[in-house]
């Protein structure tokens, strides 16, 4: 296993500084290169991450609000649709709402 190189500790003007070797000195820059890069990539995916999980929460409250009917059948308090999921997948109308709102609750919850 290599040695970790230490760094050698010089007095500069009154001043305790690190010295590097050229090779060392473009080691590091290209380190930092690569971490402003990576920096860069991180804060794209969590901004990306923020909209989709605003997207998501806009997409409950909307299936929230549309809750007066669920495809012509009566709904009960529940947020589930009143038919089996049997029935709604064989139905010739499945219901939408119904799915993708148990398709949220499921990536929402993943244990649900």
């Amino acid at each position: 296993m290599a040695r970790t190189p230490q760094p050698r500790h010089i007095t500069l003007g009154g001043r305790q500084a690190v010295a590097l070797t050229r090779e060392e000195y473009d080691q590091l820059i290209a380190s930092r290169r690569q971490i402003g890069g990576q920096s860069a990539r991180v804060r794209v995916l969590a901004q990306q991450a923020k909209r989709t999980e605003q997207l998501l929460r806009d997409l409950e409250a909307l299936i929230a609000a549309q809750g007066e009917g669920c495809g012509g059948h009566v709904r009960t308090s529940s947020t589930t649709c009143p038919e089996s999921p049997a029935t709604r997948t064989n139905a010739a109308g499945a219901c939408l709402r119904c799915e993708v709102a148990a398709l949220l609750r499921r990536h929402r919850d993943p244990e649900a």
